[in-house]
C-alpha cells in the first residue's frame, strides 16, 4: 500500500480530479527492544497520554506459548516470533482510518516486522528501538522488574543484535539509560507525531 492513497470518482471533474482527496492510511509503529529497555512502561505511558488518533497495542496480549508448543507447532521460538509478528501487522493493517498511528509494544526482530509489512502493509510500517546500557538493563531487571534471571549474557547479546539491526536499517533509537519513563514517553510521542504529520495534506 503506498504512503498516500488517492481515490477519484470517475465522474469528478475540475479541481477535484486534479487534486483528489487523500484517504488516511493507518501507520504502524513497532516499538522493540531487549527486556529492561523500558518498552512496555514507555508505551503504557504514551497510551495514558491519549494522543488523538493514536492507539497502543501489546504483542504478548495474544498469548505466548510455552517453548514446547513453539517447537511443536512452529518449529522453534524464532519461527513463532515471525508468525506472531505477521499476525499483528495484518491485524493492525486492518484498523479503521480513525486510527492514524497504531503503536505496538513487541520484543521482535525488525527484519520480521519488515518481512510481514512487505506482504500486508508495505510503506506504512515503521520500527523504533528502545535501548539502554547493559549496566542499566541489569539493574532494572534485578530491581524494579524483579526478573534477575533475564540479566544475563544472552540478553546482552540480544540487545546488541537489535542495536546492530537498528544501525544497519537506519532506525530511530531512543536510549533510555538516563531517561525517566515520562521522558522516554515524550520522545516516543514525538516520533508518533512526526508520522501523523507525514500523513497530513501538504506534508
Amino acid at each position: 500500500m503506498p504512503d498516500g492513497t488517492f481515490v477519484v470518482d470517475a465522474g469528478t471533474a475540475g479541481a477535484e480530479a486534479i487534486n483528489p482527496p487523500i484517504v488516511p492510511v493507518t501507520r504502524i509503529l513497532v516499538v522493540t527492544g531487549a527486556s529492561g529497555a523500558g518498552k512496555t512502561a514507555t508505551v503504557r505511558a504514551l497510551d495514558a497520554r491519549a494522543v488523538p488518533g493514536v492507539q497502543c497495542f501489546y504483542f504478548d496480549s495474544i498469548g505466548v506459548p510455552t517453548a514446547e508448543v513453539m517447537e511443536r507447532d512452529y518449529g522453534g521460538g524464532e519461527q513463532w516470533q515471525a508468525s506472531a509478528t505477521a499476525e499483528w501487522i495484518a491485524r493492525l493493517g486492518g484498523l479503521p482510518a480513525s486510527v492514524r498511528v497504531a503503536v505496538l509494544d513487541g520484543q521482535t526482530r525488525p527484519s520480521f516486522v519488515f518481512d510481514a509489512a512487505a506482504r500486508a502493509a508495505p510503506g506504512t510500517v515503521h520500527v523504533v528501538l528502545l535501548d539502554c546500557s547493559p549496566d542499566v538493563r541489569a539493574a532494572r531487571l534485578r530491581g524494579p522488574r524483579q526478573q534477575p534471571e533475564l540479566a544475563n549474557d544472552r540478553m546482552d547479546s540480544w540487545a546488541a543484535y537489535l542495536r546492530g539491526q537498528a544501525d544497519a536499517l537506519n532506525l530511530t533509537v531512543i536510549d533510555t539509560s538516563l531517561l525517566t519513563v515520562s521522558e522516554a514517553a515524550e520522545e516516543l510521542e514525538q516520533v508518533v507525531l512526526r508520522l501523523i504529520e507525514f500523513e497530513a495534506p501538504g506534508a
